[in-house]
């Protein structure tokens, strides 16, 4: 059943809180795979089951209703994340006069449920647990640091200069080759204005920002 309000969404949200994901997948009748090698997208999967999310449109957040985004992030002993978030895939054609305020970026983050889950390797799958919810939305300085990223990397696109994007661009946001391999390819603008064949890319952000929301929430307990 997905949950018609916010109060209910968070508190099934805590409900899960300090279970392992084997005591939440037993009770969901659900089988633990043995590692996330070839079942990469199964933890969120765990969790949309658990909360109720409307497995709907990518465009859409996960909880559309409510507005909000369903987030899981993996983390280390000392409660910083391990990688980066994935946010939504770059629009390569079709983007001119798309603006920060109508983008799928600023849509998808403008209220996020985030779900830090036990992420360090040595802990077997089945014994890893699920940590406290954080609801969170920017702050105006971080929705500054976003949207200046944003129109930043949109330029590269925009502009035919796909080649020249990497890694490193970017303070809080990123954009990387979104994609199970080298032959999903998809249409770009290449430097001659021309439609050109090249890989997906995502906007994913920094470890260093979503590091920063678990700490902001922390400090605030």
């Amino acid at each position: 059943m997905t949950p018609i309000t916010e109060n209910e969404l968070l508190d099934r949200a805590q409900s899960i809180a300090g279970l392992t994901f084997g005591e939440l997948a037993a009770e969901l009748r659900l089988s633990v795979p043995p590692d996330l090698k070839r079942d990469k997208g199964w933890v969120g999967m765990l969790i949309e089951t658990a909360l109720g999310a409307a497995a709907g449109s990518k465009a859409e957040q996960d909880f559309a209703h409510l507005g909000i985004e369903l987030k899981t992030i993996p983390i280390n002993a000392q409660g910083k994340p391990l990688e980066t978030t994935f946010v939504s895939l770059a629009p390569l054609i079709q983007n001119s006069g798309i603006i920060w305020e109508h983008s799928h970026v600023r849509h998808k983050l403008s209220k996020v449920l985030w779900i830090p889950i036990e992420g360090e390797r040595h802990i077997p799958l089945h014994e890893r647990r699920i940590g406290a919810p954080i609801l969170w939305q920017p702050s105006a300085e971080q929705e500054r640091r976003l949207k200046q990223d944003w129109e930043e990397l949109m330029d590269y696109i925009v502009l035919g200069q796909i080649d020249r994007i990497n890694a490193r661009l970017g303070e809080v946001l990123q954009l990387r080759p979104k994609g199970a391999n080298s032959k999903a390819l998809t249409k770009g603008i290449g430097k001659n204005g021309q439609i050109i064949d090249t890989l997906p890319l995502g906007f994913y952000l920094r470890k260093e920002f979503t590091g920063e929301i678990l700490q902001q929430f922390l400090a605030q307990r």
